[in-house]
């Protein structure tokens, strides 16, 4: 270093020798400084902290949790709420064993006959014409005058009466007319409804059976027994509808012209025509007649069914037609207690009903009807009177469910083997 650079420093340093006295409290005003101006920041820190961890904010905390937690006894509700959806769960699998569990005409025949007499189907046969001749006095059902009652009451005016008891309008006097209208009001007033058992599909076929054969004859009485299933439904039906009724004349149904599984409406080009499913003939056999047959596929019903539900594991499906005559205010009415749940009895086990228990079915829907208007002078309607009302004809294809759960065990092994070797003819698996 130069000697005028050191002069030059020595000149700086004592500067500080001048002002010596004053280095001290300097000194102690730089230590306080970097003591205490964190300070403030510290503290503030401090304060949030401590106010994150006090005990008024820990007891808002507490308190807050304290309305989320469950009560001591949730457990128990939550228990409770869970066993009643099992139970709804178990309910709705019993609702659709009972739905098909319903009394049978015989207990002698399904699966298999308990004995081998040929008597065996014919007595099945009485019995299902019985049950449809009770069906119908439970109803109040009558017919209009025959033929014999016509000429009875005509007496010498019996010439007015044609081939079939048809009037002959020309020959029929004043007086003719007066005691035919009398005669034909008396039939009417004496009925709540109007119904030949002729046109209940099964009637006459039982009425004129000849045994072809065991297999044969235990599909027939199987397939009948789902018919009179049926029937006994659409008989509740009119039964609830004309409750109150007095005659066929007060009634909202005042006609059943018949049920049946043989025809169809088949849509062609935007219209529906009438046709007619050729009869199961067998050798041997006086009379013919279409029973119930299973719908495999969406084309062998009656109608295509908007609800798209054929045989399946779980269910059968049938498709039947119901024609009346009702009160043209009546119609929509009908068609809701038709679908509506009603009342059986439930068969027990091995068909013993030791203590009766009732339960509900609910098993038809409808798929197409018609409503056509009528011309009381027709001859189909000439003998029959349907008071002041106007009425119409309703026409309806149905659809008819049947759990398989309530009857599988007691359903013919023909049947079961029919059901499947149509599914393979078929192509098609039966739909789940």
């Amino acid at each position: 270093m130069d000697i005028p650079q050191f002069k030059d420093v020595l000149q700086k340093l004592s500067v500080f020798k001048r002002h010596s006295s004053l280095m001290v409290p300097i000194i102690i005003v730089l230590v306080a400084a970097l003591l205490f101006l964190p300070t403030p920041i510290m503290s503030s820190r401090l304060r949030a902290k401590m106010s994150q961890e006090s005990v008024t904010n820990i007891s808002r905390q507490v308190s807050s949790l304290r309305k989320d937690t469950p009560a001591s006894g949730q457990w128990k509700l939550e228990k409770e709420r869970q066993q009643a959806y099992r139970n709804d769960a178990n309910q709705i699998s019993l609702l659709a064993k009972e739905l098909t569990q319903r009394q049978l005409l015989s207990d002698k025949i399904f699966p298999e006959p308990t004995e081998r007499s040929i008597s065996l189907f014919k007595d099945y046969g009485e019995l299902f014409r019985n049950g449809v001749d009770e069906l119908l006095g439970e109803v109040n059902a009558g017919e209009c005058p025959s033929v014999a009652e016509l000429k009875r009451s005509l007496g010498t005016l019996s010439g007015g009466i044609g081939r079939g008891g048809r009037f002959k309008r020309s020959t029929l006097s004043g007086a003719g007319t007066e005691i035919k209208d009398a005669l034909c009001r008396s039939k009417a007033e004496s009925a709540q409804v109007y119904c030949n058992p002729a046109g209940l599909s099964g009637y006459e076929f039982w009425g004129g059976y000849q045994y072809a054969g065991t297999p044969e004859a235990i599909e027939d009485c199987w397939y009948y027994q789902l018919a009179y299933w049926i029937i006994e439904d659409v008989i509740d039906t009119i039964n609830a509808m004309n409750s109150g009724s007095n005659s066929v004349l007060e009634s909202s149904v005042k006609r059943l012209l018949g049920i049946d599984y043989g025809s169809g409406l088949e849509r062609t080009a935007g219209t529906r025509r009438k046709t007619t499913v050729r009869a199961d003939v067998r050798p041997g056999r006086k009379t013919t007649a279409v029973p119930p047959s299973y719908v495999l596929t969406i084309e062998e019903g009656l109608a295509v069914p908007f609800t798209g539900r054929v045989c399946n594991s779980d269910i059968d499906v049938v498709h039947f037609n119901v024609s009346l005559i009702v009160n043209a205010k009546e119609v929509l009415r009908f068609m809701q207690q038709l679908c509506s749940a009603k009342e059986h009895i439930v068969r027990e086990f091995g068909g013993q009903v030791q203590s009766p228990r009732k339960a509900k079915h609910n098993q038809i829907t409808i798929l197409e009807s018609k409503i056509s208007s009528i011309n009381r002078q027709d001859v189909i309607h000439d003998l029959y009177r349907y008071g002041e009302d106007a009425v119409v004809e309703l026409d309806l294809i149905c659809e008819y469910v049947f759990s398989k759960k309530g009857y599988e065990d007691i359903k013919p092994m023909s049947v079961k083997q029919s059901q499947v070797i149509q599914t393979i003819t078929t192509g098609m698996e039966p739909r789940r």
